[in-house]
């Protein structure tokens, strides 16, 4: 699974959690400001040994917050706490060397989360209000932005196709497969039954063929999928331009389409176009998050 916040959030949701947020980072850290753990049993008292959702890359810190919560008192209030640099925890230390300012909340609002998973599930941006002390520096985050999962449209033929369609279901993706060869969903000058695409989908198309795109490509142009794209090289790109120019596609619209597709240029073997494109794809994703 690539969506780990999304995991601590729900985690912290189902009930029977404490969860941690990042609000602050001092120095290097290898996650990102609002980055989340949700630690199950806080309310058991399991303490050390209390299973974790969501990651904050270092075990130790894991094990330090997941005690640090199990000894708060049955409906504290939530505490900041400063942990590496500048910490009083003297006995702890991070490996980057840098502080993290961590909230820990025994007892997170069920309503509010309930509030934020309700949106995601809809396909919707959202936002959890962050119960930081008033008196805290200003600079530290005070509400978890979110934003829906990655979902994919795959459409195409072959090797290519299946290769993507494995990796990416592996990855935790959730994706809508459309082969050339599966007539009842798609139909050469038609468009793919059935298919969703929102602001957090990414359209890949992967034909040989490629007088199947033209169609696709100007539904997907429709659509407000935040990255198109489409196999082959600068040859297929430029007559691919051509014949959407002349179904009146303006220039703004061709340059969301992406071809070459891939962060590895010129590559024959479809595992490794499969893990390109996909990079590519999450690249794209993960720059749409308010904390990037």
């Amino acid at each position: 699974m690539i969506h780990t916040d999304h995991a601590a959030l729900r985690a912290a949701h189902a009930g029977g959690t404490g969860l941690c947020t990042v609000v602050g980072i001092d120095g290097s850290f290898s996650r990102r400001v609002g980055a989340q753990m949700a630690t199950q049993g806080v309310e058991q008292g399991a303490g050390a040994d209390a299973s974790v959702a969501g990651s904050l890359a270092d075990v130790c810190l894991e094990r330090q917050l997941a005690g640090d919560l199990a000894q708060m008192a049955p409906g504290a209030v939530p505490a900041l706490q400063r942990y590496g640099r500048g910490s009083p925890i003297i006995d702890f230390r991070l490996p980057c060397g840098g502080g993290l300012d961590i909230l820990l909340d025994p007892a997170p609002d069920r309503a509010a989360l309930a509030q934020v998973v309700q949106a995601l599930d809809a396909r919707q941006p959202a936002s959890l209000p962050l119960p930081v002390p008033a008196d805290a520096p200003p600079h530290l985050l005070r509400a978890r932005p979110y934003i829906p999962a990655l979902s994919l449209v795959l459409l195409g033929e072959g090797a290519e196709l299946a290769a993507t369609a494995a990796l990416a279901r592996t990855m935790g993706i959730a994706t809508q497969v459309f082969a050339k060869e599966d007539t009842a969903s798609l139909r050469l000058g038609g468009v793919p039954q059935g298919a969703q695409a929102d602001a957090w989908t990414a359209i890949l198309l992967l034909f040989h063929d490629h007088e199947w795109e033209r169609t696709i490509l100007r539904w997907a142009l429709d659509s407000p999928a935040f990255y198109i794209g489409a196999q082959g090289g600068m040859r297929a790109r430029m007559a691919r331009l051509d014949d959407l120019a002349r179904d009146g596609v303006n220039e703004t619209q061709l340059a969301r389409v992406t071809s070459p597709i891939g962060l590895i240029p010129r590559t024959r073997e479809p595992g490794v176009l499969a893990l390109s494109a996909l990079a590519e794809i999450l690249g794209a994703y993960e720059a749409l998050h308010p904390l990037a």
